[in-house]
């Protein structure tokens, strides 16, 4: 019942918070959205945790992501903030994924072809990034690790397969968000992508925190 309510105010909050978004509601946005991002740290504690220590990183990594999203909700000047802990975030969730997986799985197709997608999405910004260029390279290799390391705990068989499909899901879930996101920053600023880009977010967020209960 607690993880249905969870999932329940999870939606009632997002969609408020895409509200506030098109609207331009700067302080509504980020009081929603702050709660909404420490919705899914609950979520992660009220689960069983048979691996403490897959649970303990992956804690970790939703704090640093919780903190990225305030400090993205924040105005400008707090930008390069977020993306500090959001890598950060995206660190802890790497670790956390190679307590689960034997380091061979990380070799695989899947693995050279996320690398690839990455490198195509950097070339697509990289004329509009500016001093930012360096950071963003980093923040990319760094998320793509980490999109990587669910694949190899997808291939992990000895595993449940809910926890490895929610860790997998989550990842890239979240993977694809951070596309928005950086279209959103140095593209083109228009709402499609946070209407886009929200969603996966909080989707990929809440996988992680519900996957520490599924690896059981």
């Amino acid at each position: 019942m607690i993880p249905f309510l969870t999932i329940l105010l999870a939606i009632i909050l997002l969609n408020l918070l895409l509200f506030h978004e098109k609207k331009g509601n700067r302080k509504p946005a980020f009081i929603t959205k702050s709660i909404l991002s420490l919705l899914f740290v609950v979520a992660a504690v009220i689960q069983p945790h048979p691996l403490p220590n897959y649970y303990s990183y992956l804690f970790i990594g939703l704090i640093f992501c919780l903190m990225g999203d305030v400090c993205l909700a924040l105005p400008e000047k707090f930008f390069k903030a977020g993306l500090v802990t959001f890598l950060f975030g995206h660190v802890f969730y790497l670790i956390s994924f190679t307590t689960l997986t034997n380091r061979v799985q990380w070799l695989s197709l899947g693995t050279l072809l996320l690398f690839m997608i990455s490198a195509i999405v950097f070339f697509w910004l990289r004329p509009h990034l500016g001093a930012l260029r360096g950071p963003v390279f980093v923040y990319i290799l760094v998320i793509t690790a980490m999109a990587s390391a669910a694949w190899a705990v997808f291939r992990e068989t000895a595993l449940p397969a809910p926890g490895r499909s929610l860790i997998l899901l989550g990842a890239i879930s979240f993977y694809v968000s951070d596309v928005f996101v950086a279209r959103n920053k140095f593209v083109k600023n228009e709402f499609l992508n946070r209407l886009v880009g929200l969603p996966l977010y909080y989707l990929g967020q809440f996988l992680l925190a519900f996957s520490p209960g599924s690896l059981g």
